[in-house]
């Protein structure tokens, strides 16, 4: 009711006015992709089963590098095989450090929600699985001048990989884990066919036909390691995202960044596996390329070999994860077009 003049109406009380506090923050309400259903840190399915399946496959590399080693008739071979053999015991170790501490952090998500509680723990459990294959090697391999470089290459690799599981998004690093594991296992399997290959692809008795085949033999190997480290990445993602929808189906889902990256990084992996057999066996190459002219020659080529590798696993394995990733998506909807108005008769 109005007032009137020279009515009396009690005075009415003043409304608040709105605060900039009061807005609401649309952030706020946002899910992070990271979390589960609980608000809690997300953690990588199945960790628990490939964690081991990744320290089985580090101790099979770090065996047969010593059964190599101590099959050698001299040190100078030994010191070549060693050489030889290490590019296979860093990129063990680097998968096996990054899937036990997968592993821990997915357990210790479930209680806690400090991010770097949790990246400290990583760290901490790549120490130790670093520090397990350092004694072992110590332990078991032959006291050589190369005993020592495979052990410290090895735990710092371990180490590291430790670090990879402590970022932020451990479903794409369970990924990437996951996907490594894969691709070091068709590798070796892969050597099996090396030689009816090389036949295959024209290997004679000349040294140019050897080396065309090999090359040819090498880019299949590379080719079909990307192909499945990005199939692999992508199995594991959507896997990943069926759990967590499941448990909370407001999750939102993973967008193609997360695919080109988990497709990527076996490769990106190999990479490292290269900078830290540059850094920490430094020494350990220098050694084997300075027993002979070919010794260093094929030091060289085996280092560009397997940058070489590194680079088509990446881009082979990104480009397939996308691809899978792609053929998901739904077509866009169409939105009806408004009917034109008519005119109607007065």
């Amino acid at each position: 009711m109005s007032n009137q003049p020279g009515s009396f109406t009690a005075a009415e009380p003043d409304q608040p006015e709105a605060t900039p506090t009061d807005a609401v923050d649309p952030a706020a309400d946002a899910v992070d992709p990271t979390a589960d259903g609980t608000g809690r840190a997300a953690f990588a399915p199945g960790a628990v089963v490939f964690a081991p399946l990744a320290v089985v496959w580090l101790a099979a590399m770090l065996w047969s590098t010593r059964a190599a080693i101590d099959s050698a008739a001299a040190g100078v071979t030994a010191i070549s095989l060693s050489a030889f053999a290490l590019p296979g015991v860093i990129s063990a170790a680097l998968v096996a450090g990054a899937a036990v501490a997968l592993a821990v952090t997915s357990s210790l998500s479930r209680r806690t929600e400090r991010a770097t509680l949790r990246f400290l723990a990583a760290i901490g459990t790549g120490l130790l699985v670093g520090l397990a294959a350092a004694v072992a090697v110590n332990l078991t391999y032959a006291d050589n001048a190369t005993t020592n470089t495979i052990a410290g290459t090895t735990a710092a690799a371990a180490i590291i990989g430790g670090g990879l599981a402590g970022a932020r998004n451990v479903r794409v690093v369970g990924a990437i884990t996951t996907a490594a594991l894969a691709a070091l296992v068709f590798v070796v399997a892969f050597s099996r066919v090396r030689d009816p290959l090389s036949d295959l692809f024209g290997a004679g008795d000349t040294q140019e036909s050897v080396l065309s085949a090999a090359k040819w033999v090498s880019r299949t190997e590379s080719l079909l390691a990307g192909l499945i480290a990005g199939l692999v990445a992508f199995a594991y993602l959507t896997w990943a995202r069926r759990r967590a929808t499941r448990r909370d189906p407001a999750m939102p889902a993973l967008r193609w960044p997360a695919y080109l990256l988990a497709g990527a990084g076996p490769g990106l992996l190999l990479l490292l596996t290269e900078v830290i057999i540059r850094v920490g066996g430094h020494g350990l190459l220098e050694l084997a390329g300075a027993l002979s002219e070919a010794d260093a020659v094929a030091q060289t080529s085996l280092g560009t070999s397997r940058i070489d590798n590194g680079i088509w696993v990446l881009f082979v394995g990104a480009l397939t994860a996308l691809i899978a990733f792609g053929r998901t998506l739904g077509p866009a909807p169409i939105e009806d077009e408004p009917e034109p108005a008519t005119d109607t008769a007065a």
